[in-house]
């Protein structure tokens, strides 16, 4: 287990004391497979001399190996942070030295040293939704950079922890109830079973890749108010591959367990706008699975920790263990999808409503959003702040924008989740095609027609900046003149603040 740990002991107290690094304070941050040193503004991490079933690091050439292929997974996650692989060595004289002209004795990973305090698991308070909006951007970047791997064998592996893990829980009585880790391990493998030709289906997509693999909140870092990802997975291929939507999978369940409802959806909805792949609203058939699966993972570790834990944190880390343990079993269920249709005229608050609405609205992380203005950019392949020439706003543009979300909607509904298209719908035959789609999938359409004043109208739409609506006064005043036809769908008076009219859209879908 720990062959070369006598010698690692004169390394650590090496890199432990503040002479190594001209003066400066020296902080020691120990994990099980891992030291880490931080003094001034770098970090040198040093591989434990220790093997586990899922890693190797006993011997130095197996931890020089492990710090390169470190290096080379994270550099481009975050190449402010990763700088290289830098041996201690042993001198003439003996003494040890940083990248000295010796004999290497140890390896470290050198790195940028960040203000540790800003980690997203230290600054939940902080993620509102213009962060949310940037973490769900720097995921889908990552995953645009991410190589496809060979799919088979992570598709075979997350079956196996299905048993894997519910036998790790059986360990653990006082925390777990037998019947419900049984039927958790039960409804898991009728999940799987069930989304089995899916992930096939997404492996020869090429959307089984290398990911990052430990993507939760404490491995994200705000550098300049930009989310940074780091610390990504690099001592098992099998561990570090995966779906793309399991690998955001982490970050959302972590968000949801913390009660951050609102930036999860807003992160999955910006993912999702990002890649535009009608892949991935099929792939949210998959979602309950993989967030379950995540949390399930989240339960065994943190209750691993008891066995360590002095007899102060025990009730807190049981309390946490059975906090994720409740949120794989809800996960796994999740609720029937709803069909929500937001219209009104330019300036009513239709998009601020359905960012407010989706959360609240399952299953977790909350309803997907289709947005005409967005779809609209992208039919013409420019940016979501981009003005579109009125070229753009042509009846047949407009009616491939309506074919579009009607689309998009019924893939969402199809994969188990909630969407809410977010529209105009002046028009009466836009609507009843709406309707029909609802009936064809089973589902009510719960239409929202949100009302307002043309001067409170006017207001809104002269303060927008960088918002993907191009509607300014000039249309909203046109629009006053529209002609709604026959209006079935509720009205909701939003002349209000944001807060009023959710509350009465709120009570119209209840």
């Amino acid at each position: 287990m720990n062959e070369q740990a006598g010698n690692q002991d004169e390394v650590l107290a090496f890199l432990a004391d503040p002479a190594t690094h001209g003066g400066e304070k020296v902080q020691r941050i120990d994990t099980h497979a891992a030291s880490v040193f931080l003094a001034g503004d770098r970090a040198l991490k040093i591989k434990r001399a220790v093997r586990f079933p899922f890693l190797d690091y006993s011997t130095l050439a197996k931890r020089k190996r492990a710090c390169e292929a470190e290096l080379a997974v994270n550099a481009p996650y975050a190449p402010e942070i990763y700088r290289g692989v830098v041996a201690v060595t042993r001198e003439a004289g003996g003494k040890l030295a940083i990248g000295g002209k010796g004999t290497p004795v140890e390896w470290a990973v050198e790195m940028r040293r960040f203000d540790e305090k800003r980690t997203l698991d230290h600054l939940t308070g902080e993620i509102d939704e213009a962060l949310a909006d940037a973490l769900g951007l720097a995921v889908a970047e990552a995953h645009a950079r991410a190589q496809p791997v060979e799919a088979a064998p992570w598709i075979a592996a997350i079956g196996s922890y299905i048993g894997e893990h519910a036998e790790a829980l059986r360990k653990y009585p006082d925390l777990f109830a037998r019947p419900e880790i049984d039927t958790l391990e039960r409804l898991g493998r009728t999940s799987y079973q069930h989304i089995l030709p899916l992930l096939r289906d997404r492996g020869q997509r090429g959307l089984i890749r290398r990911i990052h693999g430990d993507l939760h909140l404490g491995n994200i870092v705000l550098i300049d108010g930009r989310p940074v990802l780091f610390d990504a997975i690099e001592f098992s291929d099998i561990i570090a591959s995966g779906d793309v939507l399991y690998d955001l999978g982490f970050l959302l369940m972590d968000l949801l367990e913390r009660g951050l409802a609102l930036p999860a959806n807003v992160v999955l909805n910006r993912y999702l706008a990002q890649t535009h792949r009608t892949e991935d609203l099929d792939g949210l058939a998959a979602l309950p699975f993989f967030l379950s699966l995540r949390a399930a993972i989240r339960a065994m570790v943190t209750a691993a920790r008891m066995e360590r834990a002095p007899e102060v944190r025990r009730d807190a880390i049981a309390k946490s263990a059975r906090a994720y343990f409740a949120f794989a079993q809800r996960a796994i269920t999740p609720p029937a999808p709803k069909f929500i249709a937001a219209g009104g005229l330019s300036g009513t608050g239709k998009s601020r409503l359905a960012r407010m609405l989706a959360p609240n609205i399952g299953p977790m992380p909350g309803a997907m959003i289709v947005r005409s203005d967005v779809e609209r950019k992208a039919l013409f392949g420019v940016s979501e702040t981009d003005k579109l020439p009125s070229e753009g706003y042509t009846p047949q543009v407009t009616a491939r924008v309506y074919a579009v979300l009607l689309d998009k909607a019924r893939c969402i509904l199809a994969a188990g989740h909630s969407a809410i298209v977010d529209a105009v719908f002046a028009q009466a035959h836009e609507r009843a095609a709406f309707g029909d789609a609802a009936k064809a999938a089973g589902l009510p359409l719960r239409g929202l027609f949100l009302t307002a004043d043309l001067a409170t109208r006017l207001a809104r739409v002269g303060t927008r900046t960088r918002d993907a609506s191009d509607a300014d006064e000039k249309v909203a005043r046109t629009q006053e003149a529209y002609d709604l036809g026959p209006l079935d769908w509720t009205q909701i008076d939003a002349s209000g603040t944001p807060e009023h009219t959710l509350s009465r859209a709120l009570a119209a879908l209840d």
